[in-house]
């Protein structure tokens, strides 16, 4: 098993470890979901085929919601997160081999955070270094995401490593570079910007049009 593997059975174990004590009502890092809401679109996404294309596509995104719903209306909020911790069904892409560090290193890191984040006086976690190498590594999906950023943007560690993520539009305002330690550079790129604990620097008017641009996964 390689490190991602391992670091995604880690996440998922300590993500339904965050469910069960938060509860089902508490709030999470996704607007408008409870934790019982995330629960459901966690188990949704490893065991319904059905809706992958809404994942992706917003045409089919309604369908996708509507399954959702109902599962979380439908199993109680034990029974979601007992399914999510024993893992996809065996027909599922997600049971592949290497699946976990494939499909859901980032889905269960992040949203790990979505519920440790939305509790009152959180910290951030102390990552091992080899954790922070693979997180950096899966940072490319940032290009996808900021692919319609209209200023150029570069993600910077604290140890001065670089990662160019957007180049802007013809008439970008001019450059800006996001700091902070992998996990918050992660999670700002994928819309936590008001979780993540990141500092923005380049010109005033840069800063200002990429802070007001909304984005996400």
């Amino acid at each position: 098993m390689n490190l991602a593997q391992q670091v995604a059975r880690s996440e998922r174990a300590a993500l339904c470890d965050a469910l069960t004590e938060a509860g089902p009502d508490a709030p999470t890092g996704c607007t408008g979901w409870t934790t019982a809401d995330l629960a459901a679109h966690l188990v949704v996404r490893e065991t319904r085929a059905d809706t992958w294309p809404g994942l992706v596509l917003s045409p089919l995104g309604s369908y996708t919601e509507r399954v959702r719903r109902k599962t979380a209306r439908t199993e109680s909020f034990e029974r979601l997160v007992e399914r999510l911790r024993e893992g996809p069904p065996r027909f599922s892409p997600y049971a592949l081999p290497g699946g976990d560090g494939i499909f859901n290193l980032v889905e269960f890191f992040v949203h790990h955070e979505d519920v440790r984040r939305a509790r009152p006086e959180w910290e951030p976690r102390s990552l091992e270094s080899a954790t922070e190498e693979v997180l950096w590594r899966k940072m490319k999906i940032a290009r996808f995401v900021m692919r319609n950023s209209p200023v150029e943007v570069t993600l910077v560690r604290p140890d001065g490593r670089s990662r160019l993520v957007a180049r802007g539009g013809k008439r970008r305002p001019g450059a800006v570079r996001v700091h902070g330690p992998v996990a918050e550079l992660l999670l700002w790129t994928l819309g936590r910007t008001p979780l993540a604990r990141v500092r923005l620097t380049g010109p005033p008017e840069a800063v200002k049009t990429l802070t007001e641009t909304g984005w996400s996964l």
